[in-house]
């Protein structure tokens, strides 16, 4: 799937769309860092629990307004947030959506919590087009079903199995508390992107040394799988994800009579993470993809009133 045009070729008498991030940890951070360098976003609020996190210091140093109170701080606001992103957890997004969905904001969710419409960009496109939850499923999810969907699309595939390695200091509190919800909506995933019943999803947290780079297994079952014809698509949805997710590389492709794995990896192209949390930064990525098409497609112009 091709997609949308990118929105760096926007007008640039564009007005940013108003953002605010609710999660301060590792991914928060990085988000953060990533909404700055986006001419399309206005981060106007940086929400956490801990006064003393560092993930408010690194806000602060950017310029964004921040806040202790979490949820609370966004429902506070004068205005409506154009887009909130959730990087807590599974269950705390749960509730965070419960008190957002009145306000018509988009909230684009970095959680597995499956409450809204699943998005892999190179898959369904960035728009939601059910509701104004967007799900980004998981990391392992984001890496993993491009390829596994184009295999379903050219080939009679009959199993697929997906493991994922992260490592483990960048698997923070959010990540390991939503362990179950990973493995779940991961695998839910998966089968709905490629029509194949039978998954298994794998999560591991490496503690290696030196750090194990974010690296994501697509083992297949393809009765008759023809190597070329399985490089070639394999190769060819690398391409569309590097799109926005430079990082994410293609080390192996191998068919041995009927078992194809695809070996990928992604490197983190970051102001704040290390290059191994490359897990972090695709969906990271694929969040702020979501909200810059968002914000072009609000068509405000500086100046000018909202058109919604």
């Amino acid at each position: 799937m091709t997609l949308p045009a990118d929105v760096t070729d926007a007008a640039p008498t564009v007005e940013p769309a108003t953002v605010a991030v609710i999660g301060t940890g590792a991914i928060g951070q990085d988000l953060i860092s990533k909404i700055h360098r986006s001419p399309l976003l206005d981060c106007r609020l940086v929400a956490g629990r801990n006064p003393a996190s560092a993930g408010l210091r690194h806000a602060e140093r950017l310029g964004c307004p921040v806040s202790a109170a979490g949820i609370d701080a966004v429902l506070a606001a004068g205005d409506a947030f154009d887009v909130v992103f959730d990087a807590t957890n599974a269950a705390s997004h749960l509730h965070h959506w419960s008190l957002l969905e009145p306000l018509g904001t988009l909230v684009v969710d970095l959680t597995p919590s499956r409450a809204g419409q699943m998005v892999v960009p190179t898959v369904t496109g960035v728009a939601a087009t059910t509701g104004r939850n967007v799900n980004l499923i998981s990391c392992g999810g984001q890496a993993s079903i491009p390829v596994a969907h184009a295999l379903a699309a050219r080939f009679p595939v009959r199993y697929l199995e997906v493991v994922s390695t992260v490592a483990s200091d960048v698997a923070g509190r959010g990540t390991r508390l939503n362990l179950d919800e990973y493995v779940a909506t991961t695998r839910h995933a998966i089968t709905t992107f490629s029509g194949v019943p039978e998954v298994k999803a794998i999560l591991n947290i490496s503690p290696a040394v030196p750090p194990a780079t974010f690296r994501t297994a697509v083992h297949a079952r393809i009765p008759g799988a023809d190597p070329a014809a399985v490089r070639a698509a394999v190769d060819e949805a690398a391409e569309q994800v590097r799109s926005f997710a430079p990082g994410y590389t293609v080390t192996a492709c191998t068919v041995v009579d009927d078992r194809v794995t695809v070996a990928l990896q992604v490197t983190a192209h970051s102001d704040v993470l290390p290059r191994y949390a490359g897990n972090l930064d695709i969906i990271n990525s694929a969040a702020i993809l979501v909200a810059e098409q968002h914000a072009a497609r609000l068509g405000r112009t500086a100046g000018a009133e909202a058109v919604r």
